[in-house]
């Protein structure tokens, strides 16, 4: 996959769809992962990350969308990736289908910047 397919595929499929696609257009680094995983072991996942987040007050741009599609995909194989900012001050997780064709959901933002933020959760695939 290139950076221009993975750009074209990002489009509104969660808020933070937008972002990610800027900071690839930037420059960004990004992978994505060989594995499979069914799309509800995500869900599930990334909602206790999701709680977790939320009772420290931290929003992830997209994590609540990306749970919701996530869920409702139930046991379609997907991959993981992840969207790294040239000036690592954000990151993405994308979930794709699984030929890596389609974007499914993207959650992420800016990271934390003060220390008590700091040991919020980083969401890995």
């Amino acid at each position: 996959m290139t950076r221009d397919d993975l750009i074209a595929m990002l489009r509104e499929q969660t808020p933070a769809c937008g972002p990610a696609r800027d900071a690839l257009i930037a420059g960004a680094d990004f992978v994505v992962w060989d594995g499979l995983v069914p799309a509800n072991r995500h869900a599930g996942v990334f909602r206790l990350r999701m709680r977790h987040s939320l009772k420290r007050g931290h929003t992830i741009d997209g994590l609540a969308d990306s749970v919701d599609i996530l869920a409702g995909a139930g046991e379609e194989p997907l991959r993981t990736g992840s969207i790294d900012a040239v000036d690592r001050s954000s990151w993405f997780i994308i979930f794709l289908n699984s030929t890596a064709t389609a974007v499914v959901a993207c959650c992420g933002g800016r990271r934390p910047t003060t220390m008590e933020s700091a040991d919020a959760p980083v969401l890995r695939g």
